[in-house]
């Protein structure tokens, strides 16, 4: 039976830090200052601290500024127009997610129409048969289990044939939990309790990743 791949998007399919996080971070920062009425260092700050405390700025706004139309958030943060100016996608990126047996499914606690837009951009959305954002999950991201399971519900998975590829080891431990397999992808680290498999470069996933749907 082959296997289901969940896969990431920022940092584990394309390299985020580049230029997609620059510019959602400024985005962020704008759209605190002015719907918080906040200095730009001030909400920087805000920002930079909801981030810290609760791993993500939307969970933050959620919780202290409920007024906040999360939506509207989404949407004011993921400007396409600036982020599609500038693509990094993993060395290997399509040759890798062709070859690999099985569906996929993109997993990302990024905006619906940014990963959209990210993957056609990337030229593998033809590769995935499904997008999960985070709208799509009560817009309570990873690694809260509540967005796995409405995952596996959705699309009725069995979480042992399921192989989850991410780039943050908090979200693969909750994966590891529910009996996924999980690999990280992490240059300098190796050897986590919570990956099956660590690998440097996603171009190496089809060949060392055999043994986990093997």
């Amino acid at each position: 039976m082959k296997p289901v791949w969940i896969f990431d998007l920022d940092n584990t399919l394309h390299n985020a830090d580049l230029h997609a996080f620059p510019v959602i971070n400024r985005a962020m920062t704008a759209y605190l200052s002015q719907h918080l009425s906040l200095s730009p260092e001030a909400a920087s700050r805000l920002r930079t601290d909801y981030w810290r405390r609760y791993g993500a700025t939307l969970l933050g706004l959620r919780r202290h500024h409920p007024h906040i139309d999360p939506v509207h958030f989404l949407r004011a943060t993921h400007p396409l127009s600036e982020l599609l100016t500038a693509i990094h996608p993993m060395q290997g990126l399509k040759v890798a997610i062709r070859c690999l047996p099985g569906e996929k499914i993109l997993f990302t606690n990024g905006a619906r129409h940014y990963a959209k837009a990210m993957m056609l951009a990337l030229g593998i959305d033809d590769c995935f048969s499904a997008v999960v954002a985070v709208e799509d999950v009560d817009f309570i991201p990873k690694p809260n289990i509540h967005g796995y399971r409405r995952l596996i519900s959705k699309f009725k998975l069995e979480a042992n044939r399921c192989i989850f590829v991410e780039d943050t080891l908090a979200n693969l431990l909750t994966a590891k939990r529910l009996g996924m397999k999980t690999v990280w992808l992490n240059r300098g680290s190796f050897g986590a309790q919570a990956a099956d498999l660590s690998i440097a470069k996603l171009r190496d996933l089809p060949q060392r990743g055999r043994y986990l749907f093997g």
